[in-house]
C-alpha cells in the first residue's frame, strides 16, 4: 500500500537547522510531484516547497525562500526539506504530500506528518 513516512522533526532554537526526509512506498515516486506542506496552531495547512517529478523545477512559499531547500532522491524514492535560520514562525506540523495527474484522474497521497518546534 501506499505510504509517506516523515521524519527528521524536533525541537530547534531560533537561527538553527532542520532536515526533513519523507520515504516513499507503494506507487512509482518517480512520477509523481512532490510537495512539503505544513500547519501551524490555529493555522489552515499550507504549501511550503514543491518538486517536480524529476527535479527540473522547485517552488516556496514566500516566507521560507531563501532559507528552505526542496530536493529529492529517485533512487532512494525520498524528498527532503532542508530548513536554515529557522523561526519561531516555522513551528508546525509538516506534512509530506505525493501527486500525479493522468488524463482521467488525481493521485494525492499524504503523510502522517512530523512535528517541528523552534523555540529557546
Amino acid at each position: 500500500q501506499v505510504q509517506l513516512v516523515e521524519s527528521g522533526g524536533g525541537l530547534v532554537q531560533p537561527g538553527g537547522s532542520l532536515r526533513l526526509s519523507c520515504a516513499a512506498s507503494g506507487f512509482t515516486f518517480s512520477m509523481y510531484d512532490m510537495s512539503w506542506y505544513r500547519q501551524g496552531p490555529g493555522k489552515e495547512r499550507g504549501l511550503v516547497a514543491r518538486i517536480t517529478s524529476i527535479g527540473a523545477s522547485t517552488n516556496y512559499a514566500t516566507s521560507v525562500k531563501g532559507r528552505f531547500t526542496i530536493s529529492r532522491d529517485n533512487a532512494k524514492n525520498t524528498v527532503y526539506l532542508q530548513m536554515n535560520s529557522l523561526e519561531p514562525e516555522d513551528t508546525a506540523v509538516y506534512y509530506c504530500n505525493a501527486y500525479r495527474r493522468d488524463f482521467t484522474k488525481q493521485y494525492n497521497y499524504w503523510g502522517q506528518g512530523t512535528q517541528v518546534t523552534v523555540s529557546s
